[in-house]
């Protein structure tokens, strides 16, 4: 998911589809780059569970996942939670070293 998230063109991609649904074609429209590029951005997108495309006649309409983006905030967040520990553990030290 990370790993999907790590391109700014993904990034933006699942933002857009958050907001509203579209198609592929209504997504490369946005970028400068082809249509296949956008569709290897949504494919990777679509791997890591942060997007869903559903048929609608010949197109495919892309809807980002909250849920997905749910998960990952709360993997974030619990990551951020060990780290503040580690520092105030750290803080703690220096404090009782500067106090000896």
């Amino acid at each position: 998911m990370f790993r999907a998230l790590a391109d700014a063109t993904r990034r933006d991609i699942v933002r857009r589809t958050l907001i509203a649904e579209a198609t592929v074609s209504e997504l490369a429209d946005s970028y400068d780059m082809s249509f296949a590029a956008v569709q290897k951005h949504v494919a990777v997108l679509e791997e890591a569970g942060l997007v869903t495309k559903r048929p609608r006649g010949r197109e495919r309409m892309v809807s980002g996942n909250p849920e997905a983006i749910r998960r990952a905030q709360t993997l974030l967040d619990q990551f951020e939670q060990i780290w503040r520990a580690r520092i105030d553990r750290l803080d703690a030290l220096l404090d009782s070293e500067e106090n000896e």
